[in-house]
């Protein structure tokens, strides 16, 4: 059955020529609604009863999609609910931080099956490279055959231009300068026949909350994602705006402050603030970063932190609000999920100290992925390039 909290996608149509698009449809209104029975299908998509059961048998034959328990109502025969099959499709996603690299292997539904992390104190291209070299293998060495040959791709997530920041790195310019000069896509594609799709990370960790989280929710979004530094993205029409450049929802460089010199959101709402905090207390900032993640000794430094984050992210969010209506402003980060409500419950309160004339003041609401959101938006990208819609404005017929 349809969820009453899922936004519709637009319908499918019968004309000759068009079953791709049909089957992008179906697999697209299950994975956004769960598990459904061809009757809802049917109703939802427009398409006629025969033209779906064709493409519910086709992908059914291919392994895409599963049979589920009937479910019996009180009258007539029980529904058969289809749902997408986990191993039907698998791919990888890499995110390329200022601290570390995570490397997933997610299955049709998102689910994280394996996972690898490197840390260091600044990235390199060629350590980068080599440690998704070797994640590759590991992932290959522990599917069968059978289901290694059903990776789709591979999803990069990486910062633009991660050269510019090797002062708040903590990194030589002239190390970070072989980020410049190198062809990270076509360096991943010479160690592996993969197709390779590359993304920001910021863009990323939105795509990911869009298809994984509360994207479901929502048609209209702007989302703040706090990394070590401040990133974001935006959701219109039921889909991820990137940009032609890709960089839409770069919400760094937003002014935080009056004045002359004035600061950006980036200054006043980035982890690399609290890793300077912890520094200058004589701690080390490396706790940030550990797994699992523990920030429960330093409560007097982490206050502090949260309340000038959540003030400064209530601004932001109002500044975004006067240029697209939007209907909420999603915060996550790579956090505690205690501090990430905090955070939240921080900016409402702020929120209702300012001055909000002449803007419609937007719902504040907590993400719900992580700090696995870059790594898991960045292997949505083959699979939704293989199977599913990737732009879902419209509605379907009631």
């Amino acid at each position: 059955m349809e969820r009453a909290d899922v936004r519709k996608l637009r319908a499918g149509v019968n004309q000759r020529g068009v079953r791709e698009h049909n089957e992008r449809l179906i697999l697209s209104m299950i994975q956004r609604n769960g598990a459904m029975p061809g009757s809802d299908l049917a109703r939802i998509t427009g398409l006629s009863p025969q033209t779906l059961s064709v493409i519910l048998r086709g992908l059914e034959t291919e392994g895409i999609i599963a049979r589920g328990d009937p479910q019996r109502g009180r009258v007539g025969k029980p529904s058969v609910p289809m749902d997408l099959a986990p191993d039907g499709a698998f791919s990888v996603g890499l995110k390329i931080g200022r601290r570390s690299s995570d490397l997933v292997l997610t299955d049709l539904r998102g689910a994280v099956r394996m996972q690898l992390r490197t840390t260091y104190h600044y990235p390199m291209p060629d350590e980068v490279l080599s440690f998704l070299a070797a994640g590759l293998e590991t992932f290959r060495a522990a599917l069968p055959a059978d289901k290694a040959r059903r990776i789709a791709g591979i999803g990069l997530a990486k910062p633009n231009e991660i050269w510019s920041w090797h002062e708040t790195i903590g990194a030589p310019a002239s190390s970070l300068a072989a980020w410049r000069e190198i062809d990270f896509e076509a360096e991943v594609a010479r160690v592996t026949n993969l197709p390779v799709y590359l993304q920001n990370d910021a863009t990323a960790a939105c795509r990911a909350e869009h298809i994984y989280g509360r994207g479901r929710e929502f048609s209209d979004y702007a989302y703040f994602f706090v990394g070590l530094f401040i990133g974001g993205g935006i959701v219109l029409n039921h889909a991820v705006f990137e940009g032609p450049s890709g960089n839409a929802g770069a919400f760094g460089p937003l002014p935080s402050g009056g004045g002359q010199g004035a600061r950006r959101l980036i200054d006043d709402a980035s982890l690399y603030l609290l890793e300077k905090q912890l520094e200058e207390a004589g701690m080390d900032p490396v706790q940030i970063w550990a797994e699992p993640l523990d920030w429960s000794g330093f409560p007097a430094i982490l206050e502090t932190w949260i309340d000038h984050v959540a003030w400064h992210l209530a601004r932001a969010a109002l500044t975004v609000c006067a240029v697209i209506d939007f209907e909420a402003v999603l915060i996550d980060g790579a956090f505690p999920l205690g501090v990430r409500e905090r955070i939240v419950a921080g900016a409402r309160a702020a929120m209702a100290t300012m001055d909000t004339r002449g803007v419609i003041v937007p719902r504040i609401e907590e993400g719900r992925i992580g700090g696995n959101a870059r790594a898991l938006g960045a292997a949505s990208a083959p699979i939704f390039a293989q199977y599913f819609l990737d732009t879902l404005g419209g509605s379907a017929p009631e």
